[in-house]
């Protein structure tokens, strides 16, 4: 058991590094990262929070109680998203034309490892990147008042502790841990070519909590909170032109949102198992994050700097299936459908998000018993979507009236490859002669 600790507290160590690798493109809704698992990914995450890997520990912590003795399981998601910007006659600067894909390929890794240790007793870890962005535009074009290079990047730790209360009922909690940093640009109404750029960094902090309930061998439902968090951003504000504003020190909170899953696995045969997800997002509280100064308000042009997200909640269904091939090969797929939290009213060209569908393909090969490598495909089909800012928008500013209209076509492709290990795993049957 001592050494099995050992491996889990250096796969902790390394956590930080391997997420350093690559943080990138949000493709759930607003910006957070469903990519947290390559085995739920293949079903689109239809049952996740209910187990089946301890990856779903991300969305429930009592899923730590289904495997026994010391695991671990790693995963990387290459996203690859396309976004085309195309304006309207009627945009201020529709002369400076539309822009290509502003969507940035990335890897999203992460990492779980959890330890039994009593009979009844789990510790976890996981290390993740629940939010991010990164978007890149040019430096002219039509939408520049709205939409620049912008950077979110975010890494979360969160310790947990399960327990299993008895054959049918588990639960677990966790606290987060999270830093994140930012950089986000935006074209000067009144000078071509000009931009502000805000960039910071801060630390959040939260809790996660679940439970699992199996009222019979082949049924398992799984519950399970990711607290809402507070990132406070200290940074800096700097201006190509020189403008009368607040450049130097600026400070601003970005509310991000509890996420509640609910899980179900049923098993119609001993080959066949059917999976479907409930999630709720709680985007509506983001609100609008105010850019701070040490004098007060950050100012450019003596209009206060604010972020007026102004999202809804966000929610997202999807059903699955697996299937054992054999006792060394498992196919899943699932559709899934998210309601976007960005609405029409409130919608930049920045992040172009509105409601999708899902489709996924994935299989786990089982070369031992202690090893399974999982390998997951998704394409995510984006409405096409209208991006008009302008009086009614909260990010337009009457007293600098740049109207921007226009339309985005997106959708995302998403490749993942996981693996998940046993260090102990149980001895193989004895097997006598006749």
């Amino acid at each position: 058991m001592r050494n099995g600790a050992s491996r889990t507290a250096l796969l902790a160590g390394v956590a930080f590094g391997v997420l350093a690798a690559g943080i990138g493109e949000a493709t759930a809704g607003g910006f957070a990262v469903r990519e947290q698992s390559t085995y739920g990914q293949g079903a689109s995450f239809a049952g996740i929070a209910a187990g089946g890997a301890l990856s779903g520990m991300f969305w429930n912590p009592a899923v730590m109680t289904q495997f026994g003795g010391i695991n671990a399981e790693t995963g990387v998601a290459g996203i690859f998203p396309n976004s085309k910007h195309t304006p309207e006659p009627t945009s201020t600067l529709f002369v400076f034309g539309g822009a290509g894909n502003s969507g940035d390929s990335a890897a999203v890794p992460s990492v779980y490892a959890s330890w039994q240790v009593r009979p009844d007793v789990w510790l976890g870890l996981s290390v993740n990147s629940p939010f991010g962005l990164s978007v890149t535009f040019p430096n002219i074009w039509a939408g520049r008042n709205y939409a620049g290079n912008t950077d979110l990047k975010t890494y979360n730790a969160t310790p947990s502790l399960a327990l299993r209360i008895n054959n049918w009922l588990s639960v677990g909690a966790g606290v987060q841990i999270m830093y994140g940093k930012a950089e986000l640009n935006n074209g000067l109404p009144i000078v071509p070519g000009a931009f502000a750029k805000i960039t910071g960094n801060g630390w959040a902090y939260g809790f996660t909590a679940g439970v699992t309930v199996t009222p019979g061998p082949s049924t398992q439902i799984g519950l399970g909170w990711r607290s809402a968090m507070d990132l406070d951003i200290d940074g800096t504000l700097e201006l190509s032109a020189p403008l009368p504003s607040s450049a130097g020190p600026v400070s601003t909170k970005l509310r991000l949102p509890d996420i509640v899953s609910l899980g179900l696995r049923h098993k119609l045969s001993q080959q066949f198992t059917v999976m479907g997800t409930v999630e709720w997002s709680n985007w509506s509280r983001i609100g609008t994050s105010a850019v701070n100064s040490a004098g007060g308000p950050a100012l450019i042009l003596g209009a206060p700097i604010t972020l007026p997200f102004e999202y809804s909640d966000g929610w997202f269904f999807s059903i699955g299936g697996e299937y054992a091939y054999s006792d060394t090969l498992t196919l899943r797929a699932g559709v899934g459908y998210e309601i976007s939290p960005i609405t029409d009213r409130v919608r930049t060209p920045r992040l172009p998000d509105n409601d999708r569908v899902w489709t996924s393909v994935g299989l786990s090969y089982k070369p031992m018993a202690n090893l399974s490598v999982d390998l997951a495909y998704t394409h995510i089909f984006v409405d096409d979507t209208p991006v008009n800012v302008g009086p009614g928008n909260p990010w337009f500013n009457p007293g600098l009236p740049i109207i921007y209209n226009g339309s985005a076509s997106s959708h995302v492709d998403i490749l993942s490859l996981g693996v998940r290990y046993r260090f102990n795993p149980p001895p193989p049957a004895l097997v006598t002669k006749g």
